[in-house]
């Protein structure tokens, strides 16, 4: 059975480092937390890449779209997942692997994300777990590597969330932490599901998250979430 921790840094450290960055891998570390979370896309020529966003223009300063630059072509300081990986076995932490496609790319996105953590991720560390909105993503990656733990990533909880989980025989729901109801947070958890929460960077509100049920705080600030629940 999958065990996450109660905290998990987003992007790494988001609040200290820039995001999905190693360097703020090694913040989110240095600050307490042993999993990070993270996005992977893909380039023009197929290369698994840190990214969250379509375009590079927010996180580099160039205005090209990932889909559309090859990955020689990349701004300074963007990673491959590759080294991303090596990274995470450096620090020795876990790591819930978003699986970011552009439009168009899920499934091809989910295979190359599995093909890369079958040929290289440490044995040493806690299994992955992957997530995604599309839930095409993730029917492709169970499609391809059943053994990696997938979870749903879900805005706000519908009526639907349970079809969607059962369709991608998810273990977990990852929800939008500030808009999360108490009744769907135990709805999730009588259903047998792990329930993570994102992006939470208030102490207070992630103290009353975990009391309804929540077993993962998905933070900028992992430092303060890890204090608080501590």
């Amino acid at each position: 059975m999958l065990q996450l921790p109660k905290v998990i840094g987003h992007r790494g450290a988001a609040a200290y480092a820039a995001e999905n960055t190693l360097d703020s891998f090694r913040e989110a570390r240095r600050r307490g937390a042993t999993w990070v979370e993270t996005d992977v896309k893909l380039t023009a020529d197929g290369v698994p890449i840190l990214m969250h966003d379509a375009s590079l223009k927010r996180t580099t300063g160039v205005d090209r779209l990932v889909a559309q630059t090859k990955a020689g072509d990349l701004p300074q300081g963007v990673p491959t997942f590759e080294a991303a990986i090596d990274c995470l076995r450096e620090l020795g932490l876990g790591c819930n692997v978003e699986i970011k496609p552009c439009e168009g790319r899920e499934a091809e996105t989910a295979r190359v994300v599995v093909e890369v953590l079958r040929r290289r991720w440490p044995a040493a560390l806690p299994a992955p777990l992957l997530s995604s909105f599309k839930d095409a993503s993730l029917v492709a990656a169970r499609e391809t590597a059943p053994e990696f733990a997938r979870a749903i990533l879900i805005d706000v909880l519908e009526d639907d969330w349970r079809g969607r989980a059962e369709a991608v025989t998810a273990v977990g729901v990852n929800a939008n932490g500030k808009k999360l109801t108490a009744p769907r947070a135990v709805e999730v958890r009588k259903a047998g599901y792990l329930l993570g929460v994102y992006t939470i960077n208030n102490g207070d509100v992630a103290k009353a998250l975990v009391g309804m049920g929540a077993q993962c705080v998905i933070t900028d600030t992992p430092d303060a979430i890890v204090a608080a629940l501590d």
